[in-house]
């Protein structure tokens, strides 16, 4: 297919310092599963590459402030119950009447997922303050107890109306619960950290059976979940002591066959950690662990090839809603974020962080619809594709799809629109067979030389964020290296 009826018709459609020897390590539920039943389990995962993450939860409606000043302007405020050291009642007494979703904030958010252009949702079902957002039988601090409504429930059917596929964010940590045994850990963060319990003497396996129950309903009473997002362990405290992993994962499997699962429950080389900081992961995952590695406020220098991973990343600096945070990042920032991370072979997490009421942040909702604007016209460019072929570009970023046996399409990405009219493809061997603007679908020359392929390009970029050329060559990409 020639690349200007491509475009048309597809423009139509998209419209460790603290490890343990081996044997220390934490065990994992049983894995069974050939490469390509996983393959075509992920392949939805995989060709998404958008999606977009919302924290909301009891501290939303605290915005950030506790007992009438401002906590910080910057950094996590749905960690301000740990920020300001306050026990769960006082916590729950502040919090609480601040919290009053709306009647349709599901819809708001599902709708604005489907405009940036999101292939998926994944939300906190209960974060680290314990509060679930759905109607629980295991315990009565949960929405369905407090606010007598499953807020779960609502999320999950808005979603499905317009599309997206789901999933829950659910903290195995848990600041609230009497039988948590926060002392077990010298790196997971608690409020009371240091202190001993206020309520005596902790059995830990009681918690476990209660994060079980919880689970168990998350993955029954909800139709299909095609996510499950875990958040966190420590190197001291992890896996089957700290979890029962294996059996949540075990769990979410019998319930849930074609669940994908992060690899949070851990933090060992094995599940792709190298020590407690958000940069501290490494590309290698034993599938037994998880199906994706979890970079957070990191973009891998070159990706992560042979290994599923995601960026999850904020829009300002905050995960949880701060209403003294205006460190937002630009609309030229993050959808170059998508660019880099897809072109690197990853997906984007991007995160919003509704207030107390439900309804999204203005600066937000501009960013994401800014987004959506450029998928509507790019997108073919970012779903489902693959990793750029070449080390470094400096004028921008690539991704490829694969057309059939004779042709592969190079997405080439263009931030710096070069000055000499040229776009240069330094050590591309391929003859190129057509180029083109992807937006509007104009053609433009292409001729492969001694130091590989130069398209020419009109005087002015059409998109100053980011222009796609869309060039076809040959076989697949064969770059070759200057000799030294």
């Amino acid at each position: 297919m020639r690349i200007a009826a491509f475009l048309i018709c597809t423009a139509s459609v998209l419209a460790f310092s603290q490890q343990g020897s081996a044997a220390d390590q934490p065990a994992a539920g049983a894995y069974s599963e050939t490469p390509q039943q996983r393959d075509a389990r992920m392949k939805w995962w995989r060709e998404a590459r958008f999606g977009m993450f919302v924290h909301w939860g009891l501290y939303s409606g605290l915005a950030g402030t506790w007992q009438g000043k401002p906590v910080g302007t910057t950094g996590g405020m749905e960690w301000i119950q740990q920020r300001v050291k306050a026990d769960t009642d006082t916590y729950a007494k502040e919090a609480i009447p601040k919290f009053k979703p709306s009647a349709d904030f599901a819809r708001g958010w599902a709708r604005l997922a489907k405009q940036a252009g999101c292939k998926y949702l994944v939300f906190t079902s209960k974060h680290h303050d314990g509060f679930g957002l759905f109607n629980s039988k295991a315990g009565d601090y949960n929405a369905g107890h407090v606010l007598h409504r499953d807020l779960v429930k609502e999320i999950v059917e808005a979603c499905r109306a317009e599309g997206l596929r789901v999933g829950f964010y659910h903290s195995v940590i848990d600041w609230h619960h009497d039988q948590y045994a926060y002392a077990k850990s010298k790196q997971l963060p608690h409020p009371l950290k240091g202190q001993p319990y206020p309520n005596g003497e902790r059995d830990h396996a009681k918690y476990q059976a209660y994060l079980r129950q919880q689970v168990d309903e998350l993955v029954s009473n909800y139709g299909r979940l095609d996510i499950l997002w875990w958040d966190y362990s420590s190197q001291d405290f992890q896996g089957d002591e700290a979890w029962r992993a294996g059996d949540l994962m075990s769990l979410a499997r019998s319930k849930q066959p074609g669940i994908i699962m992060n690899n949070r429950l851990f933090r060992s080389p094995e599940a792709g950690w190298s020590s407690m900081g958000t940069a501290g992961y490494i590309p290698q995952l034993d599938p037994k662990y998880g199906d994706f590695i979890t970079p957070e406020q990191h973009i891998p220098a070159t990706g992560m090839p042979g290994v599923d991973w995601e960026t999850c990343m904020t829009m300002n600096t905050t995960w949880g809603y701060n209403e003294h945070d205006r460190a937002w990042k630009s609309d030229e920032t993050l959808i170059r974020n998508l660019i880099d991370i897809a072109s690197k072979g990853g997906n984007y997490l991007l995160n919003i962080g509704p207030k107390g009421d439900g309804s999204v942040p203005e600066e937000s909702v501009k960013s994401m619809r800014a987004i959506g604007a450029w998928m509507r016209v790019n997108g073919q460019s970012i779903y489902a594709t693959e990793a750029s072929p070449f080390e470094k570009l400096e004028w921008g970023r690539c991704t490829q799809r694969k057309l059939n046996v004779r042709t592969t399409r190079l997405y080439l990405h263009v931030f710096g629109w070069p000055k000499s009219g040229q776009l240069v493809l330094a050590g591309l061997a391929n003859s190129p067979v057509e180029a083109a603007l992807l937006a509007g679908g104009q053609r433009l020359q292409a001729a492969r030389g001694d130091g590989g392929v130069t398209i020419g390009l009109p005087a002015e970029a059409p998109d100053k964020i980011a222009t796609v050329v869309v060039l076809d060559i040959a076989g697949a990409p064969k770059i070759v290296k200057p000799a030294e």
